[in-house]
């Protein structure tokens, strides 16, 4: 097995703003109070998969990541508003904490989150593709027969499943669940948002070389129950993003994501449970080099 990958470059597995109170630390990102109405969303260089997160950080992954859901956040407003105020993450910490926010960090609007991901499929993949073999249905949906692996869906599904806390699993849940949660009529928006979302930057995508096969959104309200896109958009962790020149159907496409890291911990037979194992230096490399392909192939830009 290789040397586990720790100090190649500077990496930033955790924030320590001390000026602000901490809320939480998700596993990717670490959120702190900004007064009573707004939130500092560090997003961290952790990695995590199957739900757990990595003891070894991907350095400049969380730049990556900010620079792409800014991207898509400014480019699918007129769909729904997003959290985002548009103030300066360096304006709302002290002088000697402004290096862990910058490039990484937003100031967004509080809202209340809803419990539930809002995953949308345009193509047939990973853990999807395991309960249609199963069941001919992905979340109660029933799908035509003789479906092969990756390939592209009929319509983009709404595949809904319930927030994890850190360290354990999503769980999927039907459209019947996510009424009970959330009610009928906002649980339809929730549903016909997020496929509107994905069609767009599916749509998008396309014109960059990539196929977005799928990905998960997550939604706030106000208090007056109108609904806004938070947390992050369309990224290598929310999403399967695939290069459109080596498709194939029938195969498990290479991807701008975490699956470099996915396909090492199935081959030493990790159980997914936590703790995870330190991940070998060159996994960690070709990772790192995957999401700055992928925020470069869709924004033509590159990390900053």
């Amino acid at each position: 097995m290789n040397a586990p990958y720790k100090t190649f470059m500077p990496a930033m597995f955790e924030s320590n703003i001390k000026s602000l109170p901490l809320i939480a630390r998700g596993k990717v990102r670490d959120i702190y109070a900004v007064g009573e109405d707004r939130l500092l969303i560090v997003t961290t260089d952790r990695l995590s998969a199957f739900d757990v997160v990595m003891p070894t950080p991907i350095p400049g992954k969380g730049v990556v990541l900010t620079q792409l859901a800014n991207f898509w956040f400014e480019k699918l407003q007129h769909i729904v508003p997003n959290h985002l105020t548009g103030t300066a993450p360096e304006s709302v910490v002290q002088s000697g904490e402004r290096e862990q926010v910058a490039g990484r960090a937003i100031v967004a609007r509080r809202f209340k989150a809803l419990p539930v991901e809002a995953v949308v499929r345009g193509y047939i993949e990973g853990g999807g593709w395991k309960e249609y073999q199963e069941k001919q249905s992905i979340c109660g949906i029933a799908l035509p027969k003789g479906l092969q692996r990756a390939q592209q869906l009929p319509e983009p599904i709404f595949t809904p499943s319930t927030k994890a806390e850190t360290g354990t699993h999503d769980e999927n849940i039907s459209f019947a669940e996510t009424e009970k949660l959330l009610g009928a009529k906002l649980a339809a928006q929730v549903r016909d948002t997020a496929i509107a979302l994905y069609r767009e930057a599916a749509k998008y995508a396309l014109t960059r070389g990539i196929i977005i096969a799928d990905t998960k959104f997550e939604f706030g309200v106000d208090e007056n129950g109108k609904l806004f896109l938070i947390d992050e958009a369309l990224t290598p962790d929310s999403s399967r993003f695939w290069p459109q020149d080596s498709y194939q159907v029938g195969t498990s496409p290479e991807s701008f994501d975490k699956q470099f890291v996915r396909n090492w911990l199935e081959s030493i037979k990790w159980n997914k449970q936590p703790p995870a194992p330190e991940l070998p230096k060159e996994i960690a490399e070709k990772t790192g080099a995957k999401y700055r392909e992928a925020l470069e192939r869709l924004t033509g830009t590159t990390a900053t």
